[in-house]
């Protein structure tokens, strides 16, 4: 009996192409070298995680995490659904907070990009989102409040983050989704802007943003600043009917939006 080999027809070989983000990727650690955030496989965020072990959050894109680096720092670990798409936001989001370095402004410090796997891991902030501060539905005695002068200090901090990325960075972002869900908070309640899938970039001498609906400007991000502080007020207000010591608080606002 004569046993034949088959080997494959050449219609049948299937060649394996880069995905235009993966190329992105390898450009960006090339580009910007020990300065990028370091990369991580998917099994180095089940370790960090302790296999997922404690959730911070559930959100639209997937689940938020607490993990620990080797060298014992706390981070939070945003883990994405798994997707087939290129992952355009994602890449965004590393790119864009890669580019930025202020107080009032996050910390990514790595991030996964492992076929389908994706997230980022950022700095602790270990009062989490600003938004369970201001939005109050339960009875009073069981809210978790902040005083008038911490909400005007996390105001002004947030001012200046903006102002940061529309005037401090090389290339100015447009983060495109200012409002209290995304700002985080420390252990000291300094805010921090976080969440730029949907930021974009663009040269300093540029007053305007294409996108696929027409053109913005950064002004969209002050209008979404000046809503977000109105939303604090309101969201005071409607609990302890304090309009006038917050019409007190935050009556210079109005030369913040305008100085942005």
């Amino acid at each position: 009996m004569c046993w034949r080999r088959k080997f494959p027809s050449v219609n049948s070989i299937v060649f394996w192409k880069k995905s235009k983000n993966t190329e992105k990727v390898e450009e960006f650690l090339r580009n910007n070298g020990s300065v990028a955030p370091k990369k991580y496989h998917y099994s180095d965020i089940r370790r960090i995680t302790d296999s997922f072990k404690e959730k911070l959050g559930q959100v639209s894109f997937g689940g938020v995490f607490k993990g620990k680096l080797l060298d014992a720092r706390l981070v939070t670990v945003k883990v994405m659904r798994e997707s087939k798409g290129e992952g355009e936001d994602f890449m965004n989001e590393v790119v864009g907070i890669s580019k930025t370095s202020h107080v009032n402004i996050v910390s990514l410090l790595r991030f996964c990009f492992d076929g389908s796997k994706r997230a980022l891991i950022y700095e602790f902030m270990s009062n989490g989102s600003f938004e369970k501060f201001i939005y109050k539905d339960e009875p009073l005695e069981k809210c978790s409040s902040l005083p008038w002068e911490k909400l005007y200090e996390i105001v002004i901090g947030v001012s200046h983050g903006l102002e940061y990325l529309h005037r401090g960075c090389n290339t100015r972002i447009v983060h495109f989704d200012i409002k209290p869900h995304n700002i985080l908070l420390n252990e000291n309640f300094c805010p921090k802007i976080s969440d730029f899938g949907l930021a974009k970039l663009c040269s300093m001498q540029e007053s305007y943003v294409s996108i696929n609906i027409g053109v913005v400007s950064p002004k969209c991000d002050v209008y979404s600043f000046g809503m977000m502080v109105f939303e604090i007020v309101a969201g005071r207000n409607n609990i302890n009917g304090l309009e006038d010591r917050a019409s007190e608080k935050f009556s210079h606002i109005g030369s913040i939006l305008v100085s942005n």
